[in-house]
């Protein structure tokens, strides 16, 4: 968690509280127009601050809506098959583009971990092989410390947004949430250095998380063209210079990411359509299925060049891959309880997961913010508890003879293999060492197939307990982070324990159960089930799981849902991220959007030629996004009463900050033509933003002069009728990705404004408006 003032951090968190700093932490809309802008009124829209990276920041929607005004319109008809043609081809080369460096930067990630955590493993061996203990201790833990302390302090000062998974902050990003410096190229590099160092360390944390960070970024850059400093100024990716490509091609990267993470292209593809992505399509499903299917080509060939030998370590490992293939599934009746059972736990312990990670996290964010050097402190002393404990525990653990029946080598003593000697004698082996190793050789070791007495209950309940606590203790701390492996590494040691229990009674094989453990306690704790059941059923590699796959999924996620959210709905709402939910609540119905246009001030309309002056004032005195422009005197059809007033569209803030900076302004009040905007704008200058009123001056002069904002007014803006019920008006905001709603009378008549307030996201949040209307929850909680 980030560094913040406590006053700042409830803020951030309960996202209501009135916070009266400076410019950049002032409520959006709960100001009228001539209202000093550092007091507040405690009104329906709440305050936008999130904590993103090690700051507090103001947060905006995104314009995923088209804005349809002369100029798009213009550009829109004038546009050739050739250039159509053009715009399409280069979307499918950015999703290639996309797919193959993330599957590029996943092979050098994973490259660099296996080597590095495998040359480290073969050194401690080497000690503990020569009685050397202690030195094999400060040698392991000195590693790992180095390999942190160059993790945590590159995401303490240089890219704070690079902690953490940065899945939360996608999921709101494709929400339509503006998450500042989440996809820059510092923080693509540190996530990347990042990732190596604290997964080599042996943190329990995994990679996961991180490469759909990765995936994403890289995404984010093609699109712009590269960093904000050195951006290419190539013409042809100016039709990329909008929230909506750019929200494609994040997509693209997010599901490429998780598939560089399991090698699954069609678990990437339905864990960005279930899990991250708010907005679906089907042509945004074959670029994204086609961007995986370049990460999976990349890693395959990746992985047939290391057979050669040439990777150093990397042989089988670096890729999270458990192949049960060659084991067949025979289902009786009797094997539908311990299925059953493990759906349960795994409900259950997602459930305790998830709530006590809140509380450490809320903890977290009380040490960080006192400043940075406690963060690196935090995340030193969580590395060295670590290290201790991988390396002391297996020394309580008894020594097992090898089966001379096993084809395996036994004991391993170097290099990779599920039976480590460690400090065992020749014959005999660690079970607890070969479960305690580098993070990846634990997942295969634990989902070994045909080993049903290689671990003991000792040694499973010891590391099951140890990992419970290090995934509590280490994920928060400032480093780049993944859920998924430690879930994986909890959920199997439970279901490996069950399978022991149920070894008479059942013909499942333990690496199977240790397979469902894991997927139980992610169903629990994520509460995916789709796209989970489809990864597993990839890295699998057998259909014959799917069923009882999918039953234990299904049962985990019932079950976790019972008592709190996912996961990453904990950490957004932690961060203060104004996520707009799937479904809204029930008692939504019983309110209409006229009512919370009521609670809220005045809607700030602008006419279609407006005086720069009054331009000015709104810009200053308000931060309103869109202001709906209305004329008035309009000569209606025949049948109508004379004298009406007509809603031309909205405009938005950057293009009434683009007229005052391009000095747009004419000396009479007229419309103009459509050739004197051509001149003068263009639809590329629409796409970008043009910083503060602040930054622009404007003579007195000026001021008396006048802009018509017709041109630039997008004419078709989403329109709700008064009486609709705010749950059907949030869920039209939602799927359609909007930014802001306008609300228009229910009766139309000469005198009556054609448009009675806005909506934006803040106003459709549950939480808020419940604070300005606290009944409508008693009245829920009495109907439940």
């Amino acid at each position: 968690m980030e560094e913040l003032s406590n006053q700042v951090a409830e803020a951030a968190t309960n996202n209501h509280v009135p916070v009266e700093q400076d410019d950049e932490e002032r409520d959006p809309e709960s100001n009228s127009l001539h209202q000093p802008l550092l007091k507040r009124n405690r009104t329906l829209s709440s305050s936008p601050l999130a904590m993103v990276g090690a700051k507090v920041s103001y947060i905006e929607s995104l314009d995923y809506e088209i804005n349809e005004n002369d100029l798009f319109k213009h550009d829109w008809r004038s546009r050739s098959k050739v250039q159509v043609l053009q715009y399409i081809f280069l979307k499918w080369n950015l999703a290639f583009l996309v797919g193959l460096l993330t599957g590029l930067i996943a092979s050098l990630i994973n490259l660099a971990i296996e080597n590095i955590a495998g040359y480290k493993v073969l050194y401690v061996v080497k000690y503990i092989e020569e009685k050397r203990y202690l030195a094999g201790l400060l040698f392991f833990t000195g590693t790992n410390f180095v390999l942190t302390l160059v993790a945590a302090l590159l995401c303490v000062f240089f890219a704070p947004t690079a902690a953490g998974p940065g899945i939360p902050e996608i999921k709101a990003y494709l929400n339509g949430v503006d998450t500042p410096n989440m996809y820059g190229a510092t923080t693509l590099i540190v996530k990347i250095i990042g990732s190596i160092g604290a997964v080599a360390a042996n943190l329990d944390l995994g990679k996961e998380g991180p490469l759909v960070h990765i995936g994403a970024c890289i995404a984010s850059l093609l699109g712009q063209g590269g960093p904000d400093n050195y951006r290419i100024k190539w013409s042809w990716l100016r039709y990329f210079n909008n929230d909506r490509d750019r929200r494609d091609l994040i997509t693209c990267g997010a599901a490429s990411g998780v598939c560089a993470a399991f090698r699954a292209p069609v678990g990437g593809v339905l864990f960005a359509l279930e899990e991250v992505a708010t907005w679906w399509r089907s042509a945004l499903l074959w670029r994204t299925f086609f961007s995986t299917a370049v990460v999976v080509v990349v890693l395959r060939a990746f992985i047939e060049y290391c057979k050669s030998g040439d990777c150093g370590l990397f042989g089988r490992g670096g890729l999270i891959m458990f192949d049960v293939s060659g084991v067949s599934v025979r289902y009786h009746v009797v094997d539908l309880i311990p299925v059953i059972v493990i759906g349960v736990i795994g409900g259950l312990l997602g459930s305790l997961y998830n709530y006590l990670l809140h509380k450490v996290l809320r903890v977290y964010n009380l040490i960080n913010e006192k400043g940075k050097f406690h963060k690196l402190l935090l995340a030193l002393s969580v590395s060295l508890f670590t290290s201790v404990c991988i390396y002391g525990l297996p020394f309580l653990a008894s020594c097992k003879p090898c089966d001379s029946s096993n084809p395996e080598i036994c004991p391993t003593s170097r290099g990779a293999g599920n039976f480590k000697q460690f400090n065992c004698p020749e014959g005999y082996y660690n079970d607890l060492a070969t479960l305690l190793t580098t993070n990846d050789d634990s997942v295969r070791n634990i989902f070994s197939i045909n080993t049903p007495a290689e671990f003991d209950v000792f040694s499973l309940s010891i590391f099951f307990v140890l990992y419970c606590i290090l995934g509590l203790i280490t994920f928060g701390i400032a480093v780049p982070s993944g859920l998924f492996l430690p879930i994986i590494l909890m959920g199997s040691a439970y279901g490996r324990m069950l399978g022991l229990a149920m070894g008479p009674y059942t013909k499942i094989d333990q690496g199977l159960f240790a397979v469902l453990g894991a997927a139980s306690l992610m169903a629990g704790s994520m509460r995916m089930t789709v796209s989970l059941c489809v990864i597993f059923l990839e890295l699998t590699n057998n259909l014959l799981l799917l069923p009882i796959t999918m039953l234990v999924l299904l049962i985990a996620k019932t079950v976790g849902d019972c008592f709190n959210p996912s996961i990453y709905e904990i950490i957004l709402e932690l961060k203060g991220l104004p996520f707009l939910d799937a479904h809204p609540e029930p008692w939504m119905r019983n309110i209409t959007v006229g009512e919370l246009a009521d609670v809220k001030p005045p809607v700030v309309t602008l006419c279609g030629i407006e005086k720069v002056g009054r331009i000015v004032e709104v810009l200053r005195n308000t931060t309103h996004n869109g202001f709906p422009v209305v004329d008035e005197g309009i000569v209606p059809p025949a049948g109508l009463p004379s004298g009406a007033t007509e809603l031309h569209g909205l405009v938005l803030r950057v293009h009434l900050l683009l007229v005052l900076k391009r000095k747009w302004f004419l000396h009479e009040r007229r419309r103009t033509e459509e050739w004197e905007v051509r001149e003068k704008f263009t639809s590329v200058d629409l796409a970008q933003r043009w910083g503060k009123i602040d930054d622009i001056t404007v003579t007195k002069e000026e001021m008396e002069m006048y802009v018509d904002l017709h041109p630039l007014t997008n004419t078709t803006p989403y329109t709700v009728v008064e009486s609709m019920s705010v749950a059907k008006a949030m869920v039209l905001f939602r799927q359609v990705g909007l930014r802001h709603m306008l609300i228009v009378p229910k009766y139309q008549a000469a005198g009556v404004s054609p448009v009675v307030g806005i909506l934006t996201r803040q106003d459709l949040r549950a939480h808020n408006i419940l604070t300005a209307f606290p009944h409508l929850e008693k009245k829920g909680k009495k109907r439940h």
